[in-house]
């Protein structure tokens, strides 16, 4: 897997994080580089670790299953993306306060970051080079976070749901490619 497909990966995975950085922006009275630089770092920095927990659980089975691994990362994707999708145009509101806590940002993060341990496992069975991955990841997430919280406080809600399913459809078109290569229908 090359850099330019962990970028979208990152861009993709990225859209959850971004949707509740602009919640954030949102519920802040008034924001500043500090405000917008704490919620790209727990963000980014969970959808770092994630993918690295992720790859060294799949790595560990990785020899197993090795035959159908093409399958399980599309499947993966697949339903990661659909998932976001479905968040997307679902009406349920997400209930996002100002707090910069560590409680609160804690369970933000791993809220946001629990499809970054599925694409982990996901690369377990791919070539990929995990650190220039979760790096990649990770610095998307942050600086796709601090515009949210930018793009919250001067936009609103408009962009949210749009991100979301952007990150879906991503994700869902990344499976898909992983599979077709697998089986030799296309070649990049």
């Amino acid at each position: 897997m090359g850099f330019w497909e962990i970028l979208v990966i990152g861009i993709g995975l990225s859209m959850d994080a971004f949707a509740v950085a602009v919640c954030k922006g949102l519920s802040f009275d008034g924001i500043n580089r500090k405000k917008m630089a704490t919620v790209g770092l727990y963000f980014g920095g969970f959808q770092a670790l994630m993918p690295c927990i992720g790859y060294f659980l799949g790595y560990s089975f990785r020899d197993k299953i090795s035959a159908i691994d093409h399958w399980i990362a599309f499947v993966l994707l697949t339903l990661i993306g659909l998932n976001m999708a479905r968040e997307a145009v679902s009406k349920e509101e997400e209930k996002v306060d100002s707090s910069l806590d560590v409680r609160n940002m804690l369970l933000l993060s791993v809220a946001t970051s629990i499809d970054a341990l599925a694409i982990g496992v996901t690369f377990a069975f791919l070539q990929v080079n995990l650190w220039i991955a979760v790096s990649v990841i990770g610095l998307t997430t942050f600086l796709l976070s601090c515009v949210g919280v930018k793009v919250g406080s001067v936009f609103g809600e408009k962009f949210k749901s749009k991100a979301e399913l952007a990150g879906g459809v991503i994700l869902v078109f990344m499976g898909l490619k992983i599979l077709l290569e697998h089986l030799g229908v296309i070649s990049f």
